[in-house]
């Protein structure tokens, strides 16, 4: 006599989904707004995408002006190449010399905030170090100015101690727009950035320390072999983070900070669509230098997490 098999009952998925949404319901309120900013502000605009392929003017409108095709990258990478190569060179180097120097400074920043125990000092150094975050750029640059000027602090010290004879211009030499620019945003962005690193630091076993204390490690040691493989997955998604805006600088600083003797090592990709997209009014050719930048920082984010999976085993997806 056969048995007869009973089914356990399975739940569909719509709703599985309705008791999470029922269990969860304030997180999803909570959520409600983020959604709706990147729907509004950065999936609805995907819409005027098209006017990169085609010739747009206001007055007739997306749907109205004519399609171009690629004539707009043409225009970009053929007519434009001089200025084209260059752009993409300051861009590049500019985020390498960032990723290179800017990147690891709030990890070591966190690992030394780490070994203070000194809880007052510690706290102090870190709200003095994250004020600078929540300087407006505009302030920031004219900071920078004024330092740096001819007869500013900066080359009234050198003078002083002798190692200049003539004050330099850093502000009009191209050759320092970039060391100022990524020194700067190394200075306003240390402390702030550190605070996802002590995070993950909290979070490592204390018992890691002391097993490692008992095999004879020292402090660092102890910050070598238990601290740093402990933070390596948070560092690895922030790298990959970041190499998501290798094409992108700041728009506002560098604005701020170039100026047309500088144009050789400050000019870059988001600098030159505001003059040609804005200022020339080709806003069509703006769309599609644009467009372009944003599909080779999309592709560079999923090279990188497929080498960061392989060699960590870490990654966003």
């Amino acid at each position: 006599m056969e048995k007869a098999t009973i089914k356990s009952y399975q739940p569909s998925r719509w709703q599985e989904l309705k008791k999470d949404l029922i269990r969860n319901k304030s997180l999803y309120l909570m959520i409600i707004p983020v959604v709706a900013y990147y729907f509004i502000f950065h999936y609805i605009p995907m819409y005027g995408l098209q006017i990169a392929f085609k010739d747009f003017t206001p007055a007739k409108g997306i749907w109205g002006s004519p399609w171009v095709g690629l004539e707009k990258f043409k225009e970009f990478f053929v007519y434009d190449s001089f200025y084209v190569w260059r752009i993409i060179r300051n861009t590049i180097l500019i985020n390498v010399y960032d990723l290179i120097f800017g990147f690891p400074a709030p990890i070591i920043f966190a690992l030394l905030l780490n070994e203070i125990k000194n809880s007052i000092y510690k706290r102090t150094l870190q709200t003095v170090s994250y004020m600078p975050h929540f300087i407006s750029t505009v302030v920031i640059v004219g900071m920078i100015m004024d330092f740096f000027a001819r007869d500013g602090l900066i080359n009234q010290i050198l003078k002083s101690l002798g190692i200049l004879s003539e004050p330099i211009s850093f502000m009009t030499e191209p050759g320092w727009f970039r060391p100022l620019y990524v020194g700067s945003g190394i200075w306003q962005n240390l402390g702030w950035g550190s605070i996802v690193y002590l995070a993950a630091i909290s979070n490592i076993d204390p018992q890691l320390y002391e097993a490692a204390l008992i095999d004879g490690a020292g402090r660092f040691r102890q910050t070598l072999y238990v601290t740093i493989p402990g933070i390596l997955p948070t560092i690895v998604i922030m790298f990959l983070l970041r190499v998501g805006h290798m094409m992108n600088v700041g728009f506002e600083k560098v604005f701020l900070m170039y100026n047309p003797l500088t144009y050789e090592t400050a000019d870059v990709i988001s600098t030159y669509v505001y003059r040609k997209g804005l200022l020339e009014m080709d806003y069509s050719y703006g769309a599609a230098v644009g467009l372009f930048n944003s599909v080779i920082n999309f592709l560079l984010v999923i090279f990188s997490n497929k080498i960061a999976k392989k060699l960590t085993e870490t990654s966003l997806w």
